[in-house]
């Protein structure tokens, strides 16, 4: 077994075993972070049953769809995404997780348009106010939602939330129950089955994510190892 099949099937299992603690019978969809690893990892992960893959920057995405061969993956923006590169991530992704302020939303949804396509996203918060993190605060949730009730391009599918980074992840589970009120309040307003995607949790907290009722995680090292920087 290699590195990343033993990975896998050890993040498998706590994925399993947080919704068993939780009493969830639904499922929790993992996103393989595949930044800064070679396309031969992600095509790994991808012929060992992983459906969604995350990248963090466009430009690295471009070259590694442009090597990819193998079979297709869901393509999922997590990181932070520049307005000159909107038109080129509504190419390239089929869920850009990562909308976090209303300009980067008109961005995306004047270049959809311009393809004709209807762009899946997420709206990221920023709920714990992290001055060096990006996101939406919880003061902007209605002018956010206003704003998306004028586009037509773009699809609402859920939320993102990044937690602070600790050792103990018990500590930031307050903001994960904050952020899966948003995205409950979302599915009552948007018709049934829409709002399909709490998006939260990463190596280090997922756990105490899938508990707190994510359904999307985000997994790089535990399952590739550290990064090569």
């Amino acid at each position: 077994m290699t590195d990343i099949a033993a990975g896998l099937e050890q993040v498998r299992e706590r994925i399993r075993n947080a919704r068993i603690r939780a009493g969830r019978v639904d499922r929790v969809e993992l996103v393989a972070v595949t930044k800064n690893h070679p396309v031969t990892a992600l095509a790994e992960a991808v012929s060992l049953g992983v459906e969604h893959v995350g990248e963090n920057r466009v430009q690295e995405a471009a070259q590694k769809r442009a090597l990819y061969t193998g079979k297709e993956p869901l393509w999922h923006l997590i990181g932070h995404l520049q307005r000159n590169k909107a038109a080129q991530a509504v190419r390239l992704f089929d869920l850009i997780q990562s909308v976090d302020s209303e300009r980067i939303l008109r961005a995306i949804q004047m270049q959809a348009e311009k393809t004709d396509k209807v762009q899946d996203i997420l709206l990221q918060f920023n709920i714990a106010e992290e001055p060096q993190k990006y996101g939406l605060k919880l003061g902007d949730y209605e002018n956010v939602l206003a704003a998306l009730a004028e586009m037509s391009h773009v699809r609402l599918r859920g939320l993102m939330c990044m937690a602070p980074f600790t050792e103990d992840p018990e500590t930031v589970r307050p903001v994960f129950r904050v952020a899966y009120h948003l995205y409950d309040d979302l599915r009552k307003r948007f018709p049934e089955g829409q709002i399909r995607y709490l998006s939260m949790g990463m190596s280090n907290d997922f756990e105490v994510a899938i508990e707190e009722g994510a359904n999307l995680v985000r997994v790089g090292t535990a399952i590739f190892g550290e990064r090569v920087y």
